[in-house]
């Protein structure tokens, strides 16, 4: 078992045309490994190369605008020309269409789904999400959902974590339960693929931070274990399972407290936070080594 360090830094401004080329092969290499995993999604689901080639041309001149940001405007588009390899007249067709910056979403499916995992009073001595009464004063189901918003009714929340197979309601105790411990809308592509984009972007952003600062930017750690069995990954997998019900349990109700205090001394509410876990697992190559 290996625990990887997080990401150390790369001198930004080292690393122009004259970087050695052997860093940017090592970079080259890393980038390799993401963009397999984003061309296995886009050859699934029928995005063509040049769909995805349009949207990383602008993204190479959003990112190099932020790199040159205190340039002299005069010559900003030669420069962005010079950064990214693209002409003149490229990038300023690029910079003359509209971003598509999304902001992030707030959905309220969500919030009533996280807080019925996290709250000490609607869990079981185990821990476990607890049924809960359709009607009626806390802990119920109708409170629930109207602590979380007064915009929407809860039959209509109830309605859609039934259809995103989250929850089901059992007519006979009139009571609802939870499906899952885990936020997976499979009845909802939008949604899947809009946190697909949120928390794959929010984890490469942070450690593209890492890699360009100091290293220390952002927590972004991983561990790494080969030579399993087909059981023990069973078994490891529900030990994630439960750590990530821990992190929730624990990180939810100090997150509003922080959320709380600000409030009540006044200070400026403008920073976000994602925190996340994830497990990937596959076949070990057919011809690793072996350790004794």
């Amino acid at each position: 078992m290996l625990t990887e360090p997080s990401n150390t830094a790369i001198d930004s401004e080292s690393f122009t045309d004259s970087a050695p080329t052997a860093e940017k092969q090592l970079l080259l290499e890393a980038v390799d490994n993401l963009l397999t995993p984003l061309a296995q999604l886009c050859v699934g689901k029928g995005i063509t190369i040049q769909m995805i080639e349009e949207r990383l041309r602008q993204a190479f001149v959003q990112a190099a605008r932020q790199v040159l940001a205190d340039q002299p405007s005069a010559r900003l588009t030669s420069r962005i020309s010079a950064t990214t390899g693209l002409t003149r007249r490229e990038v300023m067709r690029l910079e003359s269409q509209p971003m598509r910056e999304r902001e992030p979403y707030r959905s309220p499916i969500t919030e009533l789904f996280m807080r019925w995992l996290a709250d000490p009073a609607l869990r079981s001595a185990s821990g476990r999400p607890l049924p809960l009464p359709r009607h009626g004063v806390a802990p119920s189901f109708e409170a629930l959902a109207k602590s979380v918003t007064r915009d929407v009714h809860s039959r209509t929340l109830l309605e859609e974590l039934s259809r995103l197979r989250l929850a089901k309601f059992d007519v006979a105790t009139d009571t609802v339960h939870m499906l899952q411990e885990a936020f997976v809308p499979r009845g909802d592509w939008a949604r899947m693929v809009g946190y697909l984009g949120d928390n794959v972007g929010d984890h490469l952003r942070a450690a593209t931070a890492n890699v360009l600062g100091n290293g220390n930017e952002e927590l972004e750690q991983a561990i790494f274990a080969d030579e399993l069995s087909a059981k023990s990954l069973a078994q490891a997998r529900t030990m994630m399972m439960q750590q990530w019900r821990n992190i929730l349990q624990e990180m939810t109700p100090r997150l509003e407290e922080l959320m709380a205090a600000d409030r009540l001394a006044g200070r400026v509410q403008d920073q976000c936070l994602r925190i996340g876990l994830f497990t990937w697992s596959q076949a070990m190559p057919p011809n690793s080594p072996r350790i004794p």
